[in-house]
């Protein structure tokens, strides 16, 4: 689904093509892409193999998920959720195609597309279906939380105003596709053997998993953040430690996708997005750094926080770019307005940068004049000798 809502001009539902209003939409929480199942031939492979009626029962439930699914584009919440249990029914019965003692493994051709551009991969493996339900279930879950933090009333530019409740269900959202996820590659993907893995498309790699999984974990800290940077009784230190804790995870988001096929839409707007949300995650880290060194007595602290200071100011606008490339990276999604703890930060670290350096300014010339002085008498030794 290229990112959250932002889908292409036409749609099949139904065996009906139907166009789609073009729609240029806002990311809050960043959706790869969501892949849809497609009617599979469950029945055939498996008459006379196994019951009538698990084969009946895994036929409905499967045309169940792909009728829920293919209107998942025009879904709110509530249908989300409904999709999200129905895949839930749906996987406990497909997972014993994957028993050993029932060889049924690759008795079926489960076929399964994007959503975004109708690029379908069929394999006849039991254990591709239950690695495609449960990505489908994380993407669900990021999807779910985008739906909750965009405004209801989709107005473009308007200030997303968040419930902490709502927030709090986001971050429920984040930690079950990160658990999906995690669980994808450190429990099923070493179940499929590498042969069928090669025909996997690049958003099914474990590395493309992992950076996901992480994204999840970093955008749930983004949250605790803002929450944070919003609530009185939370020490700079606090602060910092979660700015912190969210450039790690989006370090290694990054990190996991360097052994990855980045080369299609897909990978390109997730590098993007993890560069622009690493360079806001190190401004808000090096700003309160900067005002906790400010703290200290010594005019060394003072000149330390100016540096940070300075540093995030630098950051916020390489972020800014950032985001821009983000956005205009295929497919194309509207600029959002800051939120979280980006909201006041875009104000703060600029005015807390430049009034830091009027004040302490002159501890810069002293220091520069000092170090010049060390440098002189170096070199007036080395001439002696």
């Amino acid at each position: 689904m290229g990112c959250g809502p932002s889908i292409p001009k036409k749609y099949t539902v139904g065996g009906k093509g139907r166009k789609r209003r073009s729609i240029i939409q806002e990311v809050a929480v960043f959706v790869p892409t969501v892949r849809i199942p497609v009617a599979s031939d469950i029945v055939h492979p498996l008459r006379g193999v196994v019951s009538k009626d698990l084969v009946d029962r895994l036929s409905t439930l499967r045309a169940h998920v792909v009728e829920l699914a293919e209107e998942i584009y025009y879904a709110d919440v509530s249908a989300v959720s409904e999709l999200q249990h129905a895949l839930e029914e749906y996987l406990p019965v497909v997972l014993g195609l994957t028993m050993k003692e029932s060889c049924l493994e690759s008795s079926v051709q489960f076929r399964w597309k994007t959503l975004d551009d109708d690029q379908e991969c069929c394999l006849a493996s039991a254990w591709y279906e239950v690695l495609s339900v449960v990505h489908m279930m994380a993407m669900l879950a990021l999807f779910e939380a985008n739906l909750t933090l965009i405004p209801k009333n989709g107005q473009v530019g308007g200030e997303r105003k968040v419930s902490e409740d709502a927030k709090k269900d986001v971050v429920d959202s984040l930690l079950r596709a990160s658990g999906c996820l995690d669980y994808s590659v450190h429990r099923i993907l070493v179940q499929i053997p590498a042969q069928v893995k090669k025909s996997f498309p690049s958003y099914l790699q474990e590395g493309m998993l992992e950076a996901i999984s992480i994204q999840a974990l970093a955008q749930c800290v983004e949250i605790q953040l803002g929450l944070a940077s919003e609530c009185e009784k939370a020490t700079l230190s606090v602060k910092r430690r979660l700015a912190c804790e969210q450039v790690s995870y989006f370090s290694q988001a990054h990190y996991c996708l360097s052994g990855c096929n980045t080369s299609d839409s897909y990978g390109k707007k997730l590098l993007l997005f993890l560069k622009w949300k690493c360079m806001e995650a190190k401004a808000v880290a090096y700003y309160y750094h900067g005002l906790v060194l400010d703290k200290g007595g010594e005019p060394a602290n003072h000149i330390s926080a100016v540096c940070c200071l300075s540093a995030a100011d630098d950051l916020l606008s390489e972020g800014k770019r950032a985001c821009l490339s983000f956005c205009l990276a295929n497919p194309v999604t509207r600029v959002p307005p800051p939120w979280g703890v980006m909201k006041n930060m875009h104000k703060k670290i600029p005015d807390v940068a430049y009034k830091k350096f009027q004040v302490y300014g002159h501890l810069f010339e002293k220091d520069k004049n000092r170090v010049c002085a060390v440098s002189e008498t170096g070199r007036v030794r080395v001439a002696k000798h």
